[in-house]
């Protein structure tokens, strides 16, 4: 469904003759700031490279970022350590393939300081936002129903409307429903394969 057609069936379901477009754009947007706040599915993840020439410190977190999945310099993927660890270690500045990332705030801090190759950031990503009445994005394709009702929520609580709970009740059940289906397809299907506890080297 595109922006257009959620809003109309919003409007629908609240059913109140005193609601504007501009104050349900407002309740939508609303639901998808909550909605991404713990939903986590696969439609969500995005990579993106960043190709290194030079020996380099940190990295950009991307502008759309909502949780880091994992970070990777070529075939290696890095381990996430606290701030203070990363602070002593990199005081050495050596450089190689990285092996530690540290988020402080808009950067990644990387040890040791990579020179060349790859480095990839996987990661969770806020939805597309739908500006025109004929924009959709990933959430409105594939969770339109959730999106509706977080919306419906909003709107309960500013026109104190009865239905609150009913409509609370319907957005966390289609919001467990879409995470547990997608942590079950990470779980299983042929794409899996047993792997050992332990690794050993001759």
């Amino acid at each position: 469904m595109n922006k257009g057609a959620i809003r109309t069936h919003f409007k629908a379901l609240l059913n109140r003759s005193d609601i504007t477009n501009a104050l349900s754009d407002t309740f939508v947007d609303q639901g998808i700031a909550r909605i991404q706040r713990t939903l986590r599915v696969p439609a969500m993840e995005r990579v993106l490279p960043y190709t290194i020439t030079s020996q380099i410190t940190k990295i950009l977190v991307p502008h759309d970022l909502l949780e880091i999945i994992n970070i990777y310099h070529n075939n290696t993927v890095l381990t996430r350590l606290p701030l203070h660890e990363m602070l002593q270690m990199k005081a050495t500045g050596q450089a190689g393939t990285a092996n530690f990332f540290t988020q402080q705030g808009p950067d990644v801090l990387l040890f040791p300081e990579p020179t060349s190759g790859v480095v990839n950031i996987s990661y969770y990503a806020q939805f597309a936002e739908m500006v025109s009445d004929s924009d959709e994005n990933s959430l409105a394709t594939f969770g339109s129903d959730i999106l509706i009702y977080a919306a419906l929520t909003y709107a309960s609580d500013y026109f104190l409307d009865e239905r609150a709970s009913i409509f609370e009740q319907k957005f966390v059940g289609f919001m467990t429903e879409t995470q547990e289906q997608a942590n079950e397809a990470a779980q299983s299907g042929t794409v899996q394969v047993m792997r050992p506890s332990a690794t050993y080297t001759d």
